[in-house]
């Protein structure tokens, strides 16, 4: 196998598709299966190369000194191919008698031309013989060895025609103009199918399309295992399967109505022409989408509505009497939708689809996401689907099974575990609808698509999974001492710390480096233009905000006891997916960022717990 010259990182000159020109590039990648290099334009194109058509900025400059030294009339020759060798170089004054001469040397070598053309016409007119052979037809005097040698001079006499032709520039005007937009078309249509192949998404994640087409049945089955195991009195893993529902404790279509009349609602609130919009991070074409801010306006709304319907007597604990059906009409709602999103994507610009969701493989492209940001007008159905359903969704949930316990319990007063509970999760809420803004640099907006994981991860996991705990302290009342419920609280608020702090100092960075507030932060320069900061939090670790997740996570789950594992499968869980997040933000920061990242490694080896991982 060949040995490869240029290292990931690197920036070179890398010859443009279909052209002859020379960008600088900086290498991201090499295949030694195809022997291509993977480059990145200034404009964000990524493209793959042969080493052929990469050069060192060096030798380009080199050669570049070389041929500015050449003479002028060489330079003007190169520049206009279809000028006469006797036509002077443009911007060059010439008489009156100069010019008069030329037009009389062009109009003697045009007539000199025509009858040359008139006379070679008429020696080697097609005969009827000839065009019969032509024509595929037999005649008598086929093969024959003096036709053979008419036939070599005619084509020589051609070729010459030609060459007088294209030296003297005497072919038509319309003719040169056709070949010209031919060769441009030809031209865009060889780097239109480079970009349409350069974008397709060649690394598939989550086991690929066998992996992705079990996750689309396993994330649902999960959903309803915990919940179910949940409602058991002895929810331990002892007693697994738990008892199979029937079909009429799973689906109401009032239920489904209810559920119907949130998502709407929300979406109401997200079009309110309340709220300060802003300008989303740069996509791949240098194009930036707008959003409206008004999460927090939507949460207090929704607070006021919920408020309102308690004052007239409305029973909310009705959630906790229809748990599963509302979860499964959530399930039901999402698959909807993925589908809906995955057929409208199809028609979708090449530009609007999502780099990991290009895979050209369907279930692939289903799960993961085929188009980046899907919008209805200015209704983006990805961000709204972030924050507000599930998110605002989640808190309602949580007040509603507070309600239920006091009222199974006969308590005038919840229990002070299920106070912890609520009140660290609403903490997280409130928190994320506030820094709203924040969510518009993260891998979610701007390189997932919207399809069924993110759809089913926001709409059911989020409020039906994240509300475990309160769900499950409904009917596992557990007991905490106040020494352990202070504990537990300065558990959450180190790890919302850790969490609101490190994600304040990566947003601040990404939005404006040259903030003079920012100034402390020591950052090393990446050949795309960003930096990646080596003190502050992400110079503790690598990914802080994780840590910050973790400890949070564990904090919801201590007031639950200890008397079942499963209100800490929420632990579990997010320990693997942010662990998975984290070897995903690595090989994308390896790919984009390349020497710069390795080095940012060495400064900084650990990668979510300090001195451990």
């Amino acid at each position: 196998m060949p040995n490869r010259r240029f290292a990931d990182g690197e920036v070179v000159m890398g010859r443009w598709p279909g052209s002859v020109l020379y960008y600088e590039v900086q290498v991201t990648s090499y295949d030694d299966v195809t022997h291509l290099y993977t480059v990145k334009y200034k404009d964000g194109t990524e493209l793959a190369l042969k080493e052929s058509d990469i050069k060192s900025q060096s030798s380009f400059k080199h050669r570049k000194s070389q041929s500015s030294s050449s003479s002028p009339s060489r330079r003007s020759t190169s520049r206009s191919r279809s000028r006469s060798p006797g036509r002077p170089a443009k911007g060059r004054r010439r008489s009156s008698s100069q010019s008069r001469e030329h037009k009389d040397d062009k109009k003697k070598i045009i007539q000199e031309t025509n009858l040359a053309l008139l006379v070679l016409f008429c020696l080697f007119k097609p005969s009827e013989n000839n065009t019969r052979r032509y024509n595929g037809e037999p005649d008598s005097t086929e093969r024959n060895d003096t036709s053979s040698k008419i036939l070599e001079q005619k084509l020589k006499a051609d070729l010459e025609i030609e060459r007088v032709l294209d030296q003297y520039s005497l072919r038509p005007r319309k003719e040169e103009k056709k070949e010209e937009i031919y060769s441009e078309k030809k031209t865009f249509e060889t780097i239109k199918t480079a970009e349409k192949a350069s974008s397709k998404t060649k690394e598939l994640e989550f086991g690929g399309r066998f992996g992705t087409f079990m996750l689309i049945f396993f994330l649902p089955a999960t959903v309803f295992y915990l919940l179910l195991m949940c409602e058991q009195d002895d929810p331990s893993l002892m007693n697994f399967p738990p008892p199979i529902p029937t079909f009429e404790s799973l689906w109401e279509a009032r239920v489904f109505g209810l559920f119907l009349l949130w998502f709407f609602l929300q979406a109401l609130f997200y079009l309110l022409p309340i709220g300060k919009v802003v300008e989303g991070l740069p996509l791949s074409n240098g194009r930036k989408l707008q959003y409206r801010i008004n999460g927090f306006y939507a949460f207090v709304l929704t607070a006021a509505i919920i408020g309102t319907l308690l004052y007239f007597q409305f029973e909310l604990h009705y959630l906790y009497d229809h748990f599963m059906q509302f979860a499964v009409s959530a399930a039901a709602f999402s698959v909807g939708l993925s589908i809906y999103l995955y057929i409208r994507s199809l028609k979708a610009p090449e530009e609007d689809l999502a780099p990991g969701g290009n895979s050209g493989y369907f279930v692939y492209d289903f799960f993961t996401g085929h188009e980046l940001n899907p919008r209805i007008g200015s209704f983006d159905l990805k961000y709204f689907c972030e924050l507000r359903p599930g998110l605002i969704g989640w808190v309602v949930i949580n007040l509603a099974m507070l309600l239920a316990e006091m009222k199974i319990h006969n308590q005038s007063t919840p229990s002070l575990s299920m106070i912890l509970v609520n009140s660290f999760q609403l903490l997280y809420v409130v928190d994320a609808l506030w820094n709203e803004e924040a969510i518009l640099t993260t891998m979610d907006i701007t390189h997932d698509g919207f399809g069924f994981m993110l759809v089913f991860g926001d709409l059911v996991w989020v409020p039906f999974v994240y509300s475990l705990q309160a769900f499950y302290l409904v009917g596992h009342p557990t007991a905490i001492s106040w020494p352990v419920a202070a504990a537990i609280t300065i558990l959450n608020g180190v790890g919302y710390y850790i969490f609101r702090s490190a994600n304040s100092q990566k947003n601040n960075f990404r939005r404006n480096p040259a903030d003079p507030k920012l100034a402390y932060l020591k950052f090393i320069p990446t050949a795309t233009g960003k930096g990646l900061l080596v003190t502050g939090w992400w110079g503790f670790v690598r990914h802080p905000n994780y840590l910050g997740d973790i400890i949070m996570a564990l904090a919801w789950s201590l007031p639950c006891g200890f008397n079942h594992i499963l209100p800490y499968f929420y632990v579990i869980y997010f320990i693997c997916l942010l662990v998975h997040r984290e070897a995903r933000d690595e090989h994308h920061c390896k790919k984009k960022y390349g020497l710069a990242w390795e080095r940012y490694c060495q400064r900084v080896p650990y990668r979510i717990f300090p001195y451990i991982y």
